[in-house]
Formats: structure tokens, C-alpha cells, sequence
């Protein structure tokens, strides 16, 4: 086949989850009420973190930052898809793709990171409490978000620019919502090897590093917090985990079944459900997660809001 010039597409169709257009309705009203959810959930766990000094802390500077990026996280996905939704119309532009691309892999790489920089947190405060504020001093808090988004930026750029090298021809039909790396590099026409190496290798790289570190974070506490004599300092000690496992083990697990379902089947329709369960239920869920098991930020929440809830 004769590769096509890629500076003549002009923009790619998002599938998404079904053409009925009885289901449409529900579709645009279900996503626009979870989308809001996210938002609004996240900006109240920034804006309690703000208002109330008890927080600035650096567990709670990394909660915030993860708060922000989950609400950037959907955001380069759901108002897309529901104003192609509501304009019946699929198509994205090519630069478009490209851009919600780029932004998309920068937040699911930032969530990454902050994840295992805030295992790293837990790991200092539960195992070196008595220099827990020597070592998480505000300049390294500080150096390690920003050290997170200059790595998830090269390597978003990185994979854009790699992209923009290829050749697309005729059939540019994409079987999700959004613009996903791989399903784009799939509907190439020309060489996509160098492509498909790089795009496994930072998969490799970028997903087993920071997993490796929260692993390892968490056997150091583990170990801490069995040498503990007391019941009750086991259990304080440990709860102050609960909340970042449970998001860590969505965050993986989600991520896990979207891979799985790639690869173990050719069903769009799988893989979607797992996308979503990835993109939008995750950050949906995070601030949940952390203010229902946690009384200071339940606290912070009612001091927002002037004790009213």
C-alpha cells in the first residue's frame, strides 16, 4: 500500500461507546454527571487543603497537586466527548488528536509519579518520624512535583513527536472516546516499529519504576509498623495508609485491566469499559476515597463550609 501524507488528514473519527442514538441521551447525561462529580470533588479536596493550615502538610501538598491533575486528567477526554455528542458528530482534527494526546499521557504520567512520591511520604513519616520534617523540608516537596512534570512532559512530547513522523492513510476510524496513543500509531500506514519499541519501552520504564518504589515503600512500613508493641499505634500508624492504597491499588488495577483487555481481545467494547474505569471513575472516586477515611480533611471540609456539613 501506498503511504499517505500525513499533513493531508485533516481528522480522525472517535467511535466511542455506541451509535444508537436512543442511547445517546444517557450516555451525554451519565458522563456530564461523573465529569462533575470529579471536578467538583477534586477542587473541594484542593480548595480544604487551602483554607485550612492544619493541612499544609507535605501529605497533603501531593494530594492537592493529585487532586489538580485528576481534574486535568478527564478534562482532556469527557468535554470532547460530550460536545461530539451533543453536535452528533465524531470527528477531531488532527492537531486536536495530537494535543489530547499529549495532555492526556502528561496527566496519567504525573498520576503515576505522584503516587510513588507520595508511598516515599508515608515511607519517611512512618519510618523516620522523628526527621519527618527535616527530610520533607518544602524545597524537596517542591523539587519532586516538579521533577514529576518535566519527566511526564518529555515523554509526552517524545510520543507526540513521534507520532506527528507518521503517515496516515484512508481508514482513521478510532474505537474509543478519545485520541489513545496506541490506537493512533495502529491506523498509521507507515513504518510504526520505532514507534511500537519506544511507546513499550517507557511503558516499561515509566509504569515498573514508580510501582517498584511504592512496593518498596510499603514493605519498609510494613516492617515499621510490625515492630510497633502497641495495637493502638499499629493501627493509627497504618491508617494514615489506608487511603493511598486504595487509590494506588485502582489506579493499577484499573490500568492493569486496560492493558489486559488490549491485548486478550479485539472487543472495543471491553476495552472501553476498562478505559473508563481508568480516565473517569478513578479520579471520580480519589476524593472520595480520601475524605471518607480521613477526619482532617472531613474536618477541613466542614470548616469550608462554615460547619454545615
Amino acid at each position: 500500500m501506498e503511504p499517505g501524507n500525513n499533513t493531508s488528514v485533516s481528522e480522525f473519527l472517535l467511535l466511542g461507546f455506541s451509535e444508537d442514538p436512543e442511547l445517546q441521551p444517557l450516555i451525554f447525561g451519565l458522563f456530564l454527571s461523573m465529569y462533575l462529580v470529579t471536578v467538583l470533588g477534586n477542587l473541594l479536596i484542593i480548595l480544604a487543603t487551602i483554607s485550612d493550615s492544619h493541612l499544609h502538610t507535605p501529605m497533603y501538598f501531593f494530594l492537592s497537586n493529585l487532586s489538580f491533575v485528576d481534574i486535568c486528567f478527564t478534562s482532556t477526554t469527557i468535554p470532547k466527548m460530550l460536545v461530539n455528542i451533543q453536535t452528533q458528530s465524531k470527528a477531531i482534527t488532527h492537531a486536536g488528536c495530537i494535543t489530547q494526546m499529549c495532555f492526556f499521557l502528561i496527566f496519567v504520567e504525573l498520576d503515576n509519579f505522584l503516587l510513588s512520591v507520595m508511598a516515599y511520604d508515608r515511607f519517611v513519616a512512618i519510618c523516620h518520624p522523628l526527621h519527618y520534617t527535616v527530610i520533607m523540608n518544602p524545597q524537596l516537596c517542591g523539587l519532586l512535583v516538579l521533577v514529576c512534570w518535566i519527566l511526564s512532559v518529555l515523554h509526552a512530547l517524545l510520543q507526540s513527536l513521534m507520532v506527528l513522523r507518521l503517515s496516515f492513510c484512508t481508514h482513521l476510524e478510532i474505537p474509543h472516546f478519545f485520541c489513545e496513543l496506541n490506537q493512533v500509531v495502529q491506523l498509521a500506514c507507515s513504518d510504526t516499529f520505532l514507534n511500537d519499541v519506544v511507546m513499550y519501552f517507557a511503558l516499561v520504564l515509566l509504569a515498573t519504576c514508580p510501582l517498584a518504589g511504592i512496593l518498596y515503600s510499603y514493605s519498609k512500613i510494613v516492617s515499621s509498623i510490625r515492630a510497633i508493641s502497641s495495637a493502638q499505634g499499629k493501627y493509627k500508624a497504618f491508617s494514615t495508609c489506608v487511603s493511598h492504597l486504595s487509590v494506588v491499588s485502582l489506579f493499577y488495577c484499573t490500568g492493569l485491566g486496560v492493558y489486559l483487555s488490549s491485548a486478550a481481545t479485539h472487543s472495543s467494547h471491553s476495552t472501553s469499559t476498562a478505559l473508563v474505569m481508568y480516565t473517569v471513575v478513578t479520579p471520580m472516586l480519589n476524593p472520595f476515597i480520601y475524605s471518607l477515611r480521613n477526619n482532617d480533611v472531613k474536618r477541613a471540609l466542614k470548616s469550608l463550609f462554615g460547619g454545615k456539613i
